[in-house]
Order: structure tokens, then sequence, then C-alpha cells
């Protein structure tokens, strides 16, 4: 059963998200979540979840981000409030939270990611027999390699069929120490736009902002495999993710009744290449003028994988 989760920017989309089709909500606090479109309070993911759940809808709140001491020590109370609000999973990425929430016997199943890292069938089936009820795949899959992960494992594996990517974190202020050595005050948050271009080639558009989290840098080509819809479907790979990080308000919600009106289609056994071409086509006149599309490295060879 195919099942959507999409990013949401305010109490407002999630709510349009919902009316749109989609399965699972995806929210959280910068404080604890990585590249997030809204930073929401305690309040307010209390309502999203209470909003999802009166229409038999999922909130999984992001608590993914790099934990340093500091962090690991204010962490027992978040997710004790997420328990109490009944979220119903959080995904995370540092065992020290995965640890905590064991030790203190909180009730919040949890999905596995760790970026980049999570590769192999073998990773995500460690992580199932230390309690994980799914794992996020890295972006840097080929289509033959998923293939060969969801044939080994037992739990469902999340990958990103629409939306940004994240090629490089740090937790250092990178662009605003490069303004204080320019001598400049500058905005570096997401919403300033700015991005980086590879020398010679100013084509390039690598997206970089800066929040509590510090540094982040995107891929020159947000991922689209609208396309590849059925095939994905066909193996088994049936958790997707649309991230609206880049794509705001209605655009994003139109592109996720899309996908939405897909799952449905490909369900009834009524999908067909047609139907695969005219997404491919409607997701793109949707999609940011400003950015580009791709289907990153899902039709690479492993070996071309660098």
């Amino acid at each position: 059963m195919i099942e959507i989760t999409a990013t949401a920017e305010s109490i407002d989309q999630a709510k349009a998200l919902i009316d749109a089709g989609i399965d699972t909500l995806f929210v959280g606090n910068e404080a604890f979540g990585l590249r997030l479109p809204t930073s929401f309070s305690l309040k307010e993911l209390r309502q999203i979840t209470e909003i999802a759940h009166a229409e038999g809808k999922k909130v999984n709140v992001a608590v993914n981000a790099l934990m340093h001491n500091e962090d690991i020590e204010k962490i027992v109370p978040y997710l004790k409030k997420l328990a109490e609000f009944k979220v119903d999973m959080i995904t995370v990425g540092d065992p020290g939270v995965i640890h905590l929430l064991n030790k203190e016997a909180i009730d919040l199943p949890f999905i596995f990611d760790a970026q980049t890292m999570v590769t192999s069938a073998r990773q995500v089936n460690f992580w199932q027999k230390r309690g994980a009820i799914g794992a996020v795949l890295a972006r840097e899959l080929s289509f033959i390699e998923l293939r060969q992960i969801v044939e080994q494992v037992s739990i469902p594996i999340e990958i990103l069929v629409y939306g940004a990517t994240c090629i490089h974190h740090s937790k250092r202020p990178l662009v605003e120490n490069y303004f204080n050595f320019t001598n400049k005050k500058e905005y570096v948050e997401k919403e300033r736009g700015l991005y980086l271009a590879e020398p010679k080639k100013p084509e390039t558009h690598y997206s970089i902002y800066e929040d509590a989290q510090g540094t982040h840098i995107f891929a020159n080509d947000d991922i689209n495999l609208s396309y590849f819809v059925k095939d994905l479907a066909d193996e088994g790979l049936t958790h997707w993710k649309l991230d609206g990080i880049y794509t705001k308000g209605d655009r994003f919600v139109k592109i996720a009744r899309l996908f939405a009106e897909a799952k449905e289609k490909i369900s009834k056994g009524l999908w067909g290449l047609h139907n695969s071409i005219e997404l491919n086509d409607e997701v793109s006149k949707l999609h940011p003028p400003k950015r580009t599309l791709n289907y990153g490295f899902f039709m690479n060879k492993p070996t071309d994988v660098q």
C-alpha cells in the first residue's frame, strides 16, 4: 500500500495537504529537526496532531538533528511532550536519542534516518532489531540498489520522490563566517535565497542557508521521480516523501494532490505510460521556475556513483 509523507509549512497548509490526500504530515521544531519548511512550537505541533488525527491521518515529527551534549540534555522533556500529544512517530538519526527513548520508556515509535549513511539492507535491519518501524534511505542510491534493499528488509523504507536534496551539512555558521570575513552583515536564512555556483559554471545554483542547526547546502537540481511512480510501487517502494522546503504554498499542495491521485489510480490498476508522462509534466509546471529538476541518482548504475 502506497503511503505519502509531506512536509508542512503552516497549519493552514497542513489542513490543505490532508485534504489533498497525503497520509502523513512531516513537521518539527528546528531545535531538534533538520531542514524544515517551518519551525513549529509545541503548541502548534499539538494542534497539527489533533487536526491530522481527526481526519484519520498521521504525524511524523523530525528529531533528526545532530545532537550535541546540550541538545541531549534538553531532548527528554521534548520527547515526553510529543508522546503526550500522541504523535504517531518521530524520525531520528542519533543513537543517543534512541537510547533515551528506551531508558525513559517514552512511547514514541521511530523511523531511523542517518541521512547519507543508510545505504544497505543490513543497516536497516540492524535498526529494526533495535525498535525502528521504518528507515529513510540515502538520496544517492540508484533504482538497482533500491530494489536490492527492499527485497531484504521487512520494515518500510522511505524514498524522496519530490523535493530538494541536501548534499552538505555543518553545525558551523559557514555563510555568516564568510560575510564576517568580508566585513559584511547579511541575512543568511532560507528566505534570502542564497546559492553557490561552481567556477566557470554560472548556471549552477547550490542553494545554501543557515538556521539553528548550522549550514545546509543543497544539490544543484531538485528531485522529481513522478515519471517512475508505477515502477516504484511495483518494486515495493511504496513510502514516498514530498519535501516542500523550496516549493511554497499552493504549488506544493497541488503537487501533493497529483501524487495522491497517482496513488489512487495505481492502487486500482488504472495507471499507464500516458499517466506517467502527464504526471511528470504537471509536476514540472508547478515546480518553482528558478529551480531545476532531475532524477538524481535514480537512473545511475551503482558503479557510476562516485
